[in-house]
């Protein structure tokens, strides 16, 4: 690996924003997952949130491996979904129009949250309303009364960015040092990541320039089965 690419990674993971996340209800069509995990990488969202579709309906968001910067987590219900990230802590903003919608820039962005995007035509489903925090719109001035789902996540959390850049949020690592060294270890060796996730072992260490530290020794001990375990 380069220097340079080396230094981009690192660069990267630094601006991860662990108390910001999206979750998507019910979204299905490929390339708005796709659309939508490109802007959380660019923001500095490390792991958004699915929840499988209605039925009749089949599910095509990511699974681990199929993004390599932003995980993935799959969840059965908006209920699930929501709870994990407030049990985070995080507050729920909910693209949705209500009676109590407020303007997407009114909210505050810099505490944690969690942006909850519904799919076409249907929007945020009912329990995902109930289950917001607070009710968010992009104020429309055109003819069409709302906006593609990947667009409309792009301008909020593009927001959420600039207020997050004003608080210095991206100024320093936030991430966990565990999450951080497993997440730096998975972008620099994907293929070997997976072999350590089948086979329940420990990642090897790296050293600063992103390469392992003695690898023929760690090799040797996977096939003498001493490498060290891992419960993933």
């Amino acid at each position: 690996m380069t220097p340079e690419r080396t230094a981009k990674l690192i660069q990267t993971l630094n601006r991860r924003q662990p108390d910001l996340t999206l979750i998507t209800d019910q979204v299905h069509k490929p390339r708005n997952i796709a659309a939508l995990i490109r802007t959380c990488d660019a923001v500095g969202i490390s792991r958004i949130h699915t929840v499988s579709p209605k039925v009749g309906y089949e599910f095509t968001g990511t699974t681990r491996g199929s993004d390599r910067w932003v995980a993935s987590e799959n969840h059965n219900s908006v209920d699930e979904a929501v709870g994990v990230a407030k049990a985070q802590g995080m507050k729920v903003y909910a693209a949705h129009f209500s009676d109590r919608a407020i303007d997407y820039r009114d909210v505050d962005f810099t505490i944690p949250c969690a942006l909850l995007m519904g799919a076409e035509k249907d929007g945020v489903s009912d329990a995902g309303a109930a289950l917001a925090d607070e009710h968010i719109l992009i104020p429309m001035m055109g003819m069409v009364g709302s906006l593609n789902v990947s667009t409309a996540a792009g301008i909020i959390l593009v927001e959420a960015q600039n207020q997050r850049l004003k608080a210095g949020l991206y100024e320093q690592s936030r991430l966990d040092p565990q999450e951080y060294t497993d997440t730096l270890f998975e972008w620099s060796f994907p293929e070997l990541a997976d072999f350590c996730h089948k086979k329940g072992l420990d990642y090897p260490p790296l050293d600063e320039l992103l390469a392992l530290q003695d690898a023929p020794a760690w090799y040797q001990a996977v096939r003498e089965g001493l490498a060290a375990k891992r419960q993933w």
